[in-house]
């Protein structure tokens, strides 16, 4: 089984991965675990406006890349013990539709995905990852609540 865990830097994703490592998966499972590096509008579009401030986008870029690498990385170092096989991918871009695409491209079986739980205007606002992915995926989709204290 082909299972990518969509994962960012929030407790959502926390309680995504911990879902994974809860239950038992058939054998020869692989988990992908991709994390998405998103760039604002106003972050990309105040950089470039000379070419002084180009080099204080890419070195913008280059720090929001690693910091969603490290984010992959210490998802897989908590998968390690679930005894699935693990691999990472980064990619940049709009979260919703790079996670639909990696799910396409690798032939996943079952996307997870953690949810922030946005309701009324925030949602309007800021949309929902989930939603999209579960709009616009190629697979089953399990999204993932944090339980209600």
């Amino acid at each position: 089984m082909r299972i990518l865990l969509a994962v960012d830097d929030s407790e959502h994703s926390n309680v995504a991965t911990d879902s994974i490592l809860a239950r038992p998966w058939p054998t020869g499972s692989t988990v992908r675990v991709v994390c998405v590096a998103q760039m604002y509008v106003a972050q990309i579009y105040a950089p470039i406006s000379t070419g002084h401030e180009l080099l204080g986008y890419e070195e913008t870029m280059r720090a929001l890349l690693e910091r969603v690498q490290a984010v992959a990385d210490r998802t897989l170092t908590k998968l390690g013990a679930a005894g699935l096989a693990l691999e990472s991918r980064v990619r940049r871009g709009d979260p919703s539709h790079e996670i639909v695409e990696e799910a396409k491209s690798w032939g996943a079986d079952l996307i997870v995905v953690g949810s922030h739980g946005r309701t009324g205007m925030q949602r309007l606002l800021l949309g929902s990852v989930a939603e999209q992915v579960v709009r616009h995926a190629p697979c089953s989709v399990e999204v993932v609540r944090q339980p209600k204290s």
